[in-house]
């Protein structure tokens, strides 16, 4: 069964930085692209960034791009995504999923989320 499990989230200022991780287990981790997803509140699921399983190729939604880093640790089955130069709008609940059928799919397995919220 596919597990995962996300932490990290919390408050912070703009301007600031958070790392949010991603424990998987069930699952041959290295060998499947890895996501993060996140919704706001009131608002759709929105992709924000993929990292494909063995060559670890990282792709970003444009309003994270410079600002946001996904990686990987294919030996503790783990998935990051730094969180730098955070923004007001960037607030919202933060999934790690195991995407179907692309890196940038909505679709598939995912954790229970952690929370974001950016505020001064």
């Amino acid at each position: 069964i596919v597990k995962l499990v996300e932490s990290g989230g919390g408050l912070v200022q703009p301007g600031e930085s958070l790392k949010l991780s991603c424990a998987a287990s069930g699952f041959m981790f290295r060998d499947y692209d890895m996501s993060w997803i996140r919704q706001a509140p009131g608002k759709g699921l929105e992709w924000v960034a993929g990292s494909s399983g063995h060559e670890n190729r990282p792709t970003y939604a444009d309003s994270v791009k410079g600002r946001f880093t996904i990686s990987r640790d294919n030996a503790k089955n783990t998935l990051f995504l730094q969180l730098d130069g955070l923004k007001t709008e960037d607030t919202a609940m933060y999934y790690c999923t195991q995407p179907v059928g692309s890196v940038s799919s909505l679709l598939g397995a995912r954790g229970q989320g952690t929370q974001v919220t950016v505020s001064s």
